[in-house]
């Protein structure tokens, strides 16, 4: 059995205790107490975070990005987000507006800390997301990879400091609380189709990666990307700069796969607002799109000379 790692030894039970829900809102970054709890750490790291991105600049469309890895027990959903963080930087010229939580003992890491993926962290981090965003003009993209129950629950976890389920008007609240308009909703997860009556909007693009009656592949102790996030994340964005045709990529991919090692089809879903397409639009006129950008955890992904056309 692993041992836990000496910062969380020295946080001991009261910051295990400390992981109330945080309030929604923003404060200016401060210096650590010495004394601070798990919980405190977590607010002044996102705050510190917000702070440091840069302004929104008027007159053209900026991308805010939030990763959300849940399960800390597979580096898999870690692997993901760190990925994510390096993609829309490099890729997708995000400019420093990305942050992540990430359920994993790395997190606690004094030298490299991060924020943990609960629905308290969740719902600071877009609050002050949708401080820092024009709402008529920029765009949030929220990725979030875990697994799903059949409840359509998403598991945060990371013994013993988290362990908390998440429902779909759980996280439509954490949206609708903070203010973010514009958004592109991904959730990587068995069952996360059980998500988009939720979070559906006219303002916003939603992608799952199943069905609400199907589980997805690829998560476990042994993988490195699960099959959506290689497929829509790792292939389909390094292929386009556009979520939807990613995802039109991804969907197909997933099936192929699925139907050659004779599994049950996920079927990802998608739904588009009426609102979101022209948003979109203008975010991608406002960019170049950089090169591949090569996922650490497995091959680096093929150039879309190679990668091109739909099966």
């Amino acid at each position: 059995m692993r041992s836990l790692p000496e910062a969380l030894r020295a946080w001991g039970v009261a910051a295990i205790a400390g992981l109330a829900l945080l309030g929604a809102g923003t404060v200016p970054a401060a210096e650590p107490a010495h004394d601070e709890t798990i919980a405190e750490r977590d607010q002044r790291l996102i705050s510190e975070a917000l702070a440091a991105m840069p302004p929104q600049r008027p007159g053209r469309p900026d991308l805010f990005v939030l990763g959300f890895a849940g399960d800390g027990n597979e580096d898999v959903f870690r692997n993901e987000v760190l990925y994510l963080e390096q993609l829309m930087d490099g890729r997708f010229q995000a400019g420093g507006r990305v942050l992540t939580l990430v359920n994993h003992f790395d997190s606690l890491d004094e030298d490299a800390p991060r924020p943990l993926a609960t629905l308290g962290n969740l719902t600071w981090a877009l609050a002050g997301i949708g401080e820092a965003m024009d709402p008529a003009e920029d765009l949030l993209l929220l990725f979030i990879t875990t697994h799903g129950t059949e409840d359509h629950e998403l598991v945060a976890e990371l013994a013993p400091l988290v362990d908390e389920l998440i429902t779909p008007d759980q996280l439509a609240g954490a949206i609708a609380q903070s203010g973010v308009g514009n958004r592109a909703v991904v959730v990587s997860a068995c069952y996360s189709g059980g998500f988009l009556p939720a979070l559906r909007s006219d303002d916003a693009l939603v992608i799952t990666a199943a069905r609400k009656d199907r589980t997805s592949f690829g998560c476990g102790a042994a993988s490195h990307v699960t099959w959506f996030g290689q497929a829509w994340l790792v292939d389909g964005l390094n292929r386009h700069d556009d979520f939807m045709a990613a995802f039109n990529d991804a969907r197909a991919a997933v099936a192929r796969r699925e139907k050659e090692e004779d599994f049950t089809a996920s079927h990802p879903q998608i739904h588009v607002g009426t609102r979101i397409r022209p948003v979109l639009d203008a975010w991608r006129a406002s960019f170049e799109a950089g090169p591949p950008v090569a996922y650490p955890w497995e091959p680096a992904p093929q150039p879309a000379s190679e990668a091109a056309g739909d099966p």
